[in-house]
């Protein structure tokens, strides 16, 4: 008998990334650089990962400051942003459609994967992320 993880889909299966705002971007991006290692450019640090179950399979996670006047974690309240890697993302819609989870109406479909965003029990924004090759 298969497990039920297996037989699944439309489930995390990662961190896609990590946002937040500050006032002091700059500074914040310093900060870390220096105390941390953790160096953003300007389009976010990259936090490679591999998975456990199948160690071929690399991910990275993205770590940014986002400006304090960014709109992007909007209508959420929250200073920050979680990005979670989905399996299936029409999968998961679906299920959380049925299960009454506020989705937001905006999904996008770029080259490197769909977006999709919804809300938790607070209001925060979460935004899911279905890699370009559909096997997160």
């Amino acid at each position: 008998m298969e497990s039920a993880k297996t037989e699944q889909r439309g489930r995390v299966v990662g961190i896609g990334g990590i946002f937040f705002k500050s006032a002091n971007r700059d500074q914040m991006r310093e900060w870390y650089a220096k105390h941390l290692g953790i160096a953003d450019g300007g389009h976010g640090a990259m936090l490679p990962w591999r998975e456990h179950d199948d160690p071929q399979k690399e991910h990275v996670t993205v770590w940014s400051v986002f400006p304090e006047s960014s709109k992007y974690f909007e209508p959420g309240p929250a200073s920050f942003m979680i990005n979670y890697i989905v399996d299936d993302m029409d999968a998961l819609l679906e299920r959380l459609k049925q299960e009454g989870v506020r989705i937001d109406e905006n999904q996008m479909n770029e080259p490197y994967g769909r977006f999709a965003w919804i809300y938790d029990s607070d209001g925060n924004k979460i935004e899911l992320w279905q890699p370009p090759d559909g096997k997160a």
